[in-house]
C-alpha cells in the first residue's frame, strides 16, 4: 500500500499517477487532498468549476435531480482519478476500489511514511492556484 501526501502537489498530474498505480494493481491511499492545487486564476478557476455545477440540467431532461459534479475535495480528486480510468470496464472499476482518499490525515496513517510523487509538484512557484479545500468552500461545499 503507498500513502501519497497530496499537499503542495497539483491535483490533476497526481490524479494521472494515481491512475497508474491503480491499474498496475497497487492500493493508494491519498491523505490531505484538501491540500492538492489546481494552477490558474482563483476567480477564472471558480467560476469554470461553478458552471460546470450550474449546468447539470440539460435541455432533453430537465427535471433531473441532484448536483452531478462533486464539492468536497476528497470527493473532487477521487472524480478526477476516475475520470483517467477505464470506468465503464471491469479493470477500471476494479482498480477504483483500491483507492481511498481522506482529507486530513487519518489516525492509522499518520505513523506511515508519506510518499509525495516529484512529477505532481508545482514546478513554476509564481503560477497563481487554488487549493481543493478553497475551491470546495467557494463553490458550496459546506463544512467538510
Amino acid at each position: 500500500m503507498v500513502v501519497i501526501d497530496a499537499t503542495g502537489l497539483v491535483a490533476g498530474r497526481l490524479a494521472s499517477i494515481v491512475a497508474k498505480m491503480l491499474l498496475r494493481g497497487e492500493r493508494v491511499v491519498v491523505v490531505n487532498a484538501e491540500k492538492a492545487v489546481v494552477t490558474g486564476k482563483r476567480r477564472r478557476v471558480v467560476e469554470w468549476y461553478m458552471k460546470r455545477v450550474s449546468e447539470w440540467r440539460t435541455h432533453y431532461n430537465p427535471e433531473r435531480k441532484g448536483p452531478k459534479v462533486p464539492r468536497r475535495p476528497d470527493i473532487i480528486l477521487r472524480r478526477m482519478v476516475r475520470n483517467m480510468l477505464p470506468y465503464k470496464k471491469p479493470r477500471g472499476r476494479e482498480a477504483l476500489k483500491r483507492l481511498r482518499v481522506y482529507i486530513g490525515v487519518p489516525r492509522e496513517f499518520e505513523s506511515v511514511e508519506k510518499w509525495s510523487p516529484l512529477d505532481a509538484k508545482l514546478k513554476n512557484l509564481l503560477v497563481e492556484y487554488v487549493t481543493l479545500g478553497e475551491l470546495a468552500a467557494l463553490v458550496g461545499g459546506g463544512k467538510w
